[in-house]
């Protein structure tokens, strides 16, 4: 029999999650699908904060929700409040061309710059320009204090809040573990093929 931990989830009415719980656990009794349908729900989540984000940044200061995100991690860091674009993408977990472009347009937007690394030669750091820092500043604010998700976490208790932050905070960090050490490498190799593509050589190949 399969294990009844994929119950339909506790709610003070329908949603759709509902009904996509209770399709597949019609469809497939005979599976657990606990691991299968919290996927689902921590993507549709992150779907709705991040379509939510994204028309906000939009409306407020003509930039994308991704775009806005490289702009939060180089402000988290603190002054001088610049990064390498290497450091940025494993941050985001994007591919180094996808950084690039976000880089691109925030600079032009005036947001960002592009400066020598001194560490590395013939590399560059990316800082955030006077501009960038007032626009992230006003995010800041704006998400601390008219989060998206500020409406559903006054229904919970204060320990329930504990709790699902415990809860994320612990498979983040596990699945990071697991799965970000692959897509790095999956992106180095995108970069050296595209590398060897562009110079004209074939990627070595191991032995």
């Amino acid at each position: 029999m399969p294990v009844e931990s994929a119950r339909r989830p506790r709610s003070h009415g329908s949603s759709h999650i509902d009904l996509i719980t209770l399709q597949w656990q019609h469809e497939r009794k005979d599976l657990d699908l606990s691991n299968f349908l919290l996927a689902i729900y921590f993507m549709r989540l992150g779907t709705l904060v991040e379509r939510s984000f994204d028309r906000m940044c939009q409306r407020d200061w003509g930039i994308k929700g991704s775009d806005m995100r490289v702009l939060l991690a180089l402000r988290r860091g603190g002054p001088p409040y610049a990064k390498r674009p290497t450091d940025l993408y494993r941050a985001l977990i994007v591919t180094s061309g996808a950084i690039t472009k976000k880089i691109d347009r925030l600079a032009g937007h005036g947001m960002v710059e592009r400066g020598i690394d001194p560490g590395h030669a013939g590399g560059f750091i990316v800082h955030l320009t006077k501009k960038g820092l007032e626009t992230v500043e006003q995010a800041v604010e704006k998400l601390a204090n008219e989060s998206s998700i500020a409406p559903a976490m006054a229904r919970f208790s204060e320990d329930e809040r504990a709790a699902g932050n415990d809860f994320c905070l612990r498979t983040l960090a596990f699945l990071e573990e697991l799965v970000l050490p692959g897509l790095e490498d999956e992106d180095e190799g995108r970069s050296s093929r595209a590398a060897s593509t562009a110079t004209g050589r074939r990627p070595a190949r191991g032995r």
